[in-house]
């Protein structure tokens, strides 16, 4: 018989990976992209940086990860994925998702931050962008694509349209209600007609 295979190094400790993105998400917020350094964070966290390094290939994959934590964490934000969403339209899944994530105050300021940081740290919005606003897009595009079979290409336009206005009302008028149910039921009414009208 052949020996079992001994596992190489120490399982996880799973209160050592949340005060990593814990510290990370703080010093994000506190100091920017450029202050939320590795060093930093292990320092905050109370680990050492190489602790970091084993779980994290890059600043940049740890931060996305303790952003999109910090997203699905908002009271009231449903992920899109979840099981029991499939069978829902898709105008209610999407003003579900988002109700509670562009009202979260919290939220917008890291999301800001992560926006902003296209300028002086290009790879931590990239990073974020492929490993979730591009899958989640996908899924919604998939999503319409069912319910707007003949919308064709206006589809990704009109998914641009809808980000926009929540992101335009979210960042530069903040004082306006941007996760508001009935200011999100709206936008997607409009883009539901937009669709509708490219299918007649």
């Amino acid at each position: 018989m052949t020996p079992a295979r001994r596992t190489r190094g120490r399982p996880r400790d799973p209160e050592a990976d949340e005060a990593i993105m814990k510290a990370a998400l703080e010093l994000f917020v506190e100091r920017g992209p450029e202050g939320a350094n590795v060093e930093q964070i292990a320092k905050r966290a109370g680990v050492a940086k190489v602790t970091v390094y084993r779980r994290w290939s890059s600043k940049e994959e740890l931060l996305v990860q303790a952003i999109e934590q910090a997203r699905t964490l908002v009271p009231g934000a449903e992920v899109w994925e979840a099981a029991d969403a499939a069978a829902r339209p898709v105008d209610e899944r999407l003003a579900g998702s988002w109700a509670g994530t562009l009202s979260d105050e919290r939220f917008r300021a890291v999301l800001a931050l992560l926006i902003g940081s296209s300028v002086t740290q290009p790879s931590l919005l990239a990073t974020y962008r492929e490993q979730y606003i591009e899958p989640r897009r996908r899924l919604i595009r998939a999503a319409l694509e069912r319910a707007h079979p003949e919308a064709g290409a206006d589809l990704d336009t009109v998914i641009d349209m809808v980000v926009g206005a929540a992101m335009y009302r979210m960042l530069i008028d903040p004082d306006t209600p941007a996760g508001g149910r009935e200011y999100l039921d709206g936008l997607l009414r409009q883009a539901d007609r937009l669709l509708r009208a490219a299918e007649g």
